[in-house]
């Protein structure tokens, strides 16, 4: 089914929040493409008290959602995995015309998210403990992860159905309620498709809220009494914001934010695969990924040579027609940002080779070089279709260029030699490390988490998801109470 014949239906989340089923609101925002600007729908847009109903409803049938038998649960993610096996087309079409995206990414997007439903379909069966040593005879003592409550997960727009889903099934699978903010620009695939997904799976009524709203909607669920946790994945400066407001309230709190992220090209590399990867990581998604790599660098001696491969790549890709023509950013705003580092980098000193004038939303994929430690290029996230080349002379210096960021989510490193490439990558700061891989990369099972500016030192995805999305709760039983000397 074509967005326009959804659309025509008028699909049950026009006009509406999700919030003991789908409630009309007066209250409402529309629509856009970015690539167009045409009008593809319009949602209900939340309050403060919008949140604290759903916050308190939530609340109310947790215990209820955390004992339903396992299976009954598990069935509810294998549900809506096959759901969305059959709705793929459709929703790609939403995600492509809502946020800009391709087509091969938003297929890609929707293929992770069903193996993400199908690893929470096992959650709820897996042991959610483990039996301790007891220093008293004939008492047990075990320890059990138990479910926070309600989860309030505000989410961002590049990603918007993996990584809303990415923190909400698994929240779920444990025992969970859930409360949604999906991100403004990206409603619809962020938020009104999650809830249309659980909702035909069989979800109990009230185990899922999506609220969609601005900043006011946020900090109402970061402060909100019923909310015991927030995941939040976005901006660091947004994630700044967060974090001190959920920690006033004594919540807690995941952030997964932006990065500054190194590939790093070695003299030993394939030139041809090193090119292949930069322009992946470079302009993927329009560079509107954390993971982006921000940095190129590449030793000395390469650095000419594979500059022209990655500027081919670049001039390729900005004439691409069709399915593969090259996509806008999410609005203006994002534009501004990456042109002012465009220039400013120029202005101090770069070289644009390819690119840097945005025709409306489009920013054409950009090669710069020359790029110093000193440049806003280098120090700043884009999060737009730059590759910034910088070389070093040696491995070390690679290395200390590499860590020369407030952020540490990801690095690639790219050599014949996996030894040398191990060695250097000990060296870096960072929660995710790719040998001859760029670093753009989510397998579902991995834990995803960056260091510094890109985290707060948490965890979502795969093992570290029981660590995020639950509490452990010692037990100790005995026959008899003992007789204590008071």
């Amino acid at each position: 089914m074509s967005i326009e014949e959804v659309a025509a239906e008028r699909p049950a989340w026009y006009d509406s929040i999700y919030s003991s089923g789908w409630q009309p609101v007066d209250d409402t925002a529309e629509v856009r493409a970015p690539a167009s600007g045409a009008l593809i729908g319009r949602v209900g847009v939340g309050s403060t008290s919008t949140v604290a109903q759903a916050a308190s409803k939530a609340a109310a049938v947790q215990k209820s959602w955390a004992a339903t038998p396992y299976e009954d649960r598990a069935r509810v993610f294998r549900k809506a995995a096959s759901l969305l096996e059959e709705r793929m087309n459709a929703y790609a079409d939403w995600i492509v015309r809502e946020s800009g995206s391709g087509i091969g990414k938003a297929m890609f997007e929707l293929s992770v998210a069903i193996r993400l439903l199908y690893e929470a379909s096992a959650m709820p069966s897996q042991s959610p403990g483990m039996m301790l040593p007891s220093s008293a005879p004939g008492r047990m003592s075990f320890c059990r992860r138990q479910p926070l409550g309600v989860v309030g997960v505000i989410s961002p727009f590049n990603f918007p159905f993996y990584l809303s889903l990415r923190a909400v099934a698994p929240a779920l699978a444990i025992g969970n309620t859930v409360v949604l903010k999906p991100d403004p620009r990206t409603t619809i695939s962020g938020g009104m498709l999650i809830a249309s997904l659980f909702d035909d799976a069989g979800l109990p009524n009230d185990a899922l809220h999506v609220v969609p709203g601005g900043a006011e909607v946020g900090e109402a669920i970061c402060i909100d009494p019923h909310v015991a946790m927030i995941q939040f994945t976005g901006s660091t400066k947004t994630g700044r914001a967060i974090g001190k407001l959920a920690g006033e309230h004594l919540k807690k709190v995941s952030l997964e934010l932006g990065g500054k992220n190194s590939l790093i090209v070695l003299d030993d590399a394939d030139l041809d695969l090193a090119a292949s990867n930069a322009a992946w990581a470079a302009y993927l998604h329009q560079g509107q990924i954390c993971m982006t790599s921000g940095r190129i660098l590449v030793q000395q001696s390469i650095i000419a040579e594979l500059t022209e491969r990655i500027a081919a790549k670049a001039r390729n890709l900005g004439a691409a027609q069709g399915d593969h023509a090259f996509g806008p950013l999410i609005n203006q705003q994002q534009v501004e940002h990456a042109d002012d580092i465009v220039k400013r980098s120029v202005a101090a000193g770069a070289k644009m080779l390819v690119g840097g004038s945005p025709n409306g939303l489009v920013f054409p994929p950009t090669v710069l070089t020359g790029v110093t430690a000193d440049m806003a290029a280098f120090q700043e996230e884009i999060f737009g279709p730059v590759a910034v080349l910088t070389p070093f002379l040696d491995d070390d210096e690679a290395a200390r260029l590499a860590n020369d960021t407030e952020y540490g989510l990801s690095a690639g490193i790219i050599s014949r030699s996996v030894g040398r490439a191990m060695a250097l990558g000990e060296k870096l700061n960072v929660g995710l490390l790719h040998i001859n891989d760029q670093t753009v990369a989510d397998d579902v099972l991995n834990p995803f988490g960056g260091r510094g500016k890109s985290g707060n030192g948490t965890s979502i995805g795969g093992p570290a998801n029981w660590d995020e999305f639950s509490q452990w709760q010692w037990v100790t039983i005995q026959d008899t109470a003992p007789a204590y000397p008071f």
